[in-house]
């Protein structure tokens, strides 16, 4: 076979790698397979490699010339502050609030735009619960292609400044995430346009493998002994499963047990939910209650896969409150510097779950992935308990107001 190609998840019927997202024998979801590789040479190409996502290129289904961008190699902050709070002595954090958009989502967007470009698109379009937006958006800015994105009215406005600064036609709907997916099904039968996060799906999720192919690097080539992945689609976290398997099979790293946990909001929790249940599938969420927009995704497509994940790696997934969330949001800011997301609160206060519970070995290797930047979400913390003085432009009055003595002590 070339170097890789289509196959149904489902009934397992291959494909050539073309522009297919469903399988015609049994309309299940395709995903990308590769041909053999040889572990010195792929490990050799990689160290050789763009300090980019684009490093990992032979593990990725694009060909021709790469675009020159700086997305990925994100910093895996060894998490000390953190992880002494919590009894974990090899705390990590995967920091990928620092991508061009500020999300994680510019990975998955830059393997779909050069997927989009390689099949003829001049449009790419998404629908989005905000990160994505700005993702596809700044992404056909670089490559000189049109931007249509779709996202719930409910959306953070924070959200919506970078996709419309980069030139994105936004469309605005009256309804759930779940809702405005089902629109765009019916507008990508309509309308020849990439629809990234749809009919590009295949190819799209693809670049969240990189996520685990730098952590594993950047950890001295071996896999984590766990790490803990927030859930909206479900995507990330099953195709974390999939770079795990592709390391291992490729001889890049040696094989190990990997614990793959997820991170649900409370209000919007079906996969999370169906776990504690024993349930083999999830229900569906109707209308989702938290402040983790992001995430707020009532139907998710491969939440019925990440459930079977998560069993099969000894592993769980847990959901939290909002208030959780916010107090996980200042707890990794306080600690480490980090500024996420209400979706990053929900991964640290999983992690807090976790690790109060025994989950977490003190001495595990273990990574969390931090997906978005909270300077999108600046509404979602209470800094209104923050010390914070005003004072005339004089020394004795700034002394008079902050004294030495009452500063707070660093913890």
């Amino acid at each position: 076979m070339s170097r890789y190609q289509l196959r149904c998840r489902g009934c397992q019927q291959t494909y050539p790698a073309q522009d297919l997202h469903t399988c015609a024998a049994c309309l299940g979801p395709l995903e990308v397979v590769y041909a053999p590789m040889g572990a010195a040479e792929l490990r050799i190409a990689i160290e050789r490699g763009p300090r980019s996502l684009w490093r990992y290129a032979p593990l990725l289904p694009v060909d021709g010339e790469l675009p020159d961008e700086a997305i990925g190699l994100t910093p895996l902050v060894h998490a000390r502050r953190l992880g002494a709070e919590l009894g974990l002595a090899r705390l990590y954090l995967k920091n990928d609030t620092v991508n061009p958009s500020f999300s994680f989502k510019d990975r998955v967007v830059a393997v779909a735009a050069q997927k989009a470009k390689e099949f003829g698109y001049d449009t790419i379009a998404c629908a989005s619960t905000g990160n994505l937006a700005g993702a596809v958006a700044a992404a056909a800015a670089r490559h000189g292609l049109r931007a249509v994105v779709f996202v719930p009215s409910t959306v953070e406005p924070a959200k919506l400044v970078a996709p419309l600064a980069y030139g994105a036609t936004l469309v605005e709907v009256d309804g759930t995430y779940d809702e405005v997916n089902r629109l765009v099904a019916q507008v990508a039968e309509d309308r020849r346009w990439a629809f990234v996060n749809f009919t590009l799906r295949p190819y799209y999720v693809e670049g969240s493998k990189t996520l685990l192919f730098e952590a594993a690097e950047q950890l001295g080539w071996r896999l984590p002994d766990a790490v803990v992945i927030p859930i909206a689609s479900g995507a990330m976290y099953v195709n974390t499963g999939k770079a795990a398997r592709e390391l291992v099979e490729f001889g890049i790293v040696a094989p190990q047990r990997l614990r793959i946990f997820g991170a649900q909001p409370a209000g919007c929790a079906p996969v999370a939910e169906a776990f504690a249940s024993g349930a083999e599938r999830y229900a569906p969420v109707r209308t989702p209650r938290t402040i983790a927009h992001s995430l707020a995704i009532g139907a998710p497509a491969d939440g019925n896969a990440a459930l079977a994940l998560a069993r099969a790696t000894e592993a769980s997934i847990v959901a939290s409150d909002d208030d959780a969330i916010r107090d996980a949001i200042l707890r990794v800011a306080r600690s480490e510097g980090i500024f996420v997301e209400p979706a990053g609160g929900v991964t640290v206060a999983a992690l807090v779950q976790l690790a109060r519970s025994g989950a977490l070995a003190r001495d595990a290797v273990v990574v969390v992935y931090l997906t978005g930047n909270g300077f999108k979400t600046p509404d979602a913390v209470d800094t209104s308990g923050a010390r914070r003085v005003r004072v005339a432009p004089r020394l004795d009055a700034f002394d008079a107001a902050l004294p030495e003595r009452d500063l707070v002590e660093v913890a």
